[in-house]
């Protein structure tokens, strides 16, 4: 009969999600406290091997990924497969999220609810869902990151203000809440 830690091992490695211990203990069919001391035992297993993949917590629970050192394999062996549309979906999601999946669609259009749907699928972006609304959070993953080789995101600076217009008085825009148009991200 394989140890609990080999069980906990098989299994992240199946799901290939993260999991929380609550997740692990039921489909492990045994208690947290069992889970815990398998994973400690899985951890320093991994910890102490020269391979190519680790077990780490994450925001979202216990995973089986491959380590950092081996990340450039990814992009080499298996190629980005986005269209135009789900990139630049993707880049408002990064230089604007975490933002609701409504605010991205009025921002990108319908076909957002799509893009988001492969770009999660991909691993690209994380959906919450929001207690007190129907719409579901999208922010940018690790992976994101990782891929795009990106530390850090610039932040958007607001346009400047458009020149007036014929029969506009410059106090005018200045004082219209709607003249500061969103930042052009259809197509």
């Amino acid at each position: 009969m394989p140890s609990l830690a080999t069980s906990i091992e098989a299994i992240l490695y199946l799901k290939g999600q993260p999991l929380s211990i609550g997740k692990l203990a039921e489909i492990a069919r045994c208690d947290r406290e069992d889970i815990e001391e398998g994973l400690i035992e899985l951890m320093n297993d991994y910890a102490h091997r020269d391979g190519a993949l680790e077990i780490v917590e994450t925001v979202d629970g216990y995973c089986l990924q491959l380590k950092e050192r081996y990340r450039f394999l990814v992009d080499l062996l298996i190629p980005l497969d986005l269209g135009v549309g789900a990139l630049r979906t993707l880049a408002v999601i990064a230089l604007r999220g975490p933002l609701s999946q409504t605010e991205l669609v009025d921002l990108r259009g319908s076909g957002a609810y799509q893009h988001v749907q492969e770009l999660h699928s991909q691993g690209f972006v994380r959906k919450r869902r929001q207690a007190d609304n129907r719409s579901s959070l999208v922010q940018v993953t690790d992976k994101f990151y990782q891929h795009f080789e990106i530390d850090q995101l610039p932040e958007l600076k607001p346009k400047a203000a458009k020149p007036p217009k014929d029969g506009d008085s410059p106090d005018s825009l200045a004082s219209d809440p709607e003249s500061d148009d969103p930042v052009d991200e259809a197509s």
